[in-house]
């Protein structure tokens, strides 16, 4: 178990409610099928605000927003409903003993992406849970959220399919290229599409009125890979407590966590090879912190999508728990 750097959530152990976790030591406690059923059982304990639906090991950790809660409180208390359109990404990793979940829910009246990851003991028991909530999503945002796309849980086909350590290994890449603005850091194929929150910023030449010809559009119609190349994200100032440990290889699918500081330190930063412009203006811009989700769904050793959470905190919150 982690060393968590915020203080132990008090949590009873409970009655478990899911058959297919075995309190035993056979390998795997929860196979791939078993840890799909838990992220749907957790999801329904979450909209009925019963946590006991799950069971939990004594001293079980429950983070949300980087803070420490009590199972029962956070998400339990303000996740009232499922989303309409069934929008859900899981992916199940029996080697770690983790499920991560990404999925829109409700909270009160409004449309909510929820991501989650669950790690289970090595009796099968819920020994962390941690969530990230988006919140405030505008209908631009909710048309792509209404279902998961659909190579995002496609399953590979085995002469396109990589190991697990692959997998990982180019999900911890994305975050070396961004960090030097340097795709060849990373695999990511030409046809790489990236959401965040619904918003599609790659392969997506959106624009304002007025402003066809624009940096602004002309980044947005790039692909992962050539973005990271003109150096537009270098207001980024460190990627830290990057946790890849999360792999499916049926379905090619990875999951990351990672905090990101940005200390917006200059108004300006410089763009690469960008038509209409030789800068990025940031002067708009307070300095901010994004806890994040990446997952990204990966095939003949490359990665072709990316769906990803980010939740804006104020400048240097402390991470949910060391690395």
């Amino acid at each position: 178990m982690r060393k968590w750097t915020g203080l132990l959530a008090a949590t009873a152990t409970i009655a478990l409610a899911t058959p297919a976790l075995a309190n035993n030591h056979a390998a795997p406690v929860c196979d791939r099928d078993c840890l799909i059923a838990l992220g749907e059982a957790y999801a329904q304990a979450l909209i009925a605000d019963e946590p006991g639906a799950v069971q939990w090991a004594a001293g079980a950790v429950v983070m949300e927003a980087l803070e420490p809660i009590t199972a029962g409180d956070g998400a339990f208390d303000t996740i009232t409903g499922d989303g309409d359109d069934h929008y859900l990404v899981t992916v199940p990793d029996p080697v770690s003993r983790q499920v991560g979940v990404l999925r829109m829910m409700v909270e009160g009246d409004a449309p909510v992406l929820v991501g989650f990851r669950l790690q289970l003991n090595e009796a099968g028991v819920i020994e962390e849970a941690e969530h990230l909530i988006a919140r405030d999503l505008s209908e631009g945002q909710l048309e792509n959220l209404q279902k998961a796309r659909k190579g995002l849980q496609r399953k590979v086909p085995e002469a396109w399919a990589d190991s697990r350590g692959r997998l990982i290994w180019l999900g911890e890449s994305y975050y070396d290229a961004l960090d030097r603005n340097n795709s060849n850091y990373s695999n990511m194929a030409d046809d790489c599409v990236r959401h965040e929150n619904g918003f599609q910023t790659a392969r997506n030449s959106f624009t304002r009125p007025g402003d066809e010809e624009s940096a602004f559009s002309y980044l947005g119609g790039l692909g992962c890979a050539a973005q990271m190349d003109t150096n537009m994200w270098e207001y980024i100032d460190t990627i830290e407590n990057r946790r890849v440990e999360i792999a499916d290889t049926e379905t090619g699918l990875v999951w990351g966590m990672s905090h990101f500081h940005h200390d917006m330190a200059e108004e300006t930063t410089p763009l690469i090879n960008v038509p209409f412009s030789t800068e990025r203006d940031m002067s708009r811009f307070d300095a901010f912190d994004m806890p994040a989700i990446h997952i990204y769904k990966v095939w003949g050793g490359a990665i072709h999508e990316i769906e990803a959470l980010g939740v804006v905190m104020p400048y240097q919150s402390a991470h949910s728990f060391e690395d």
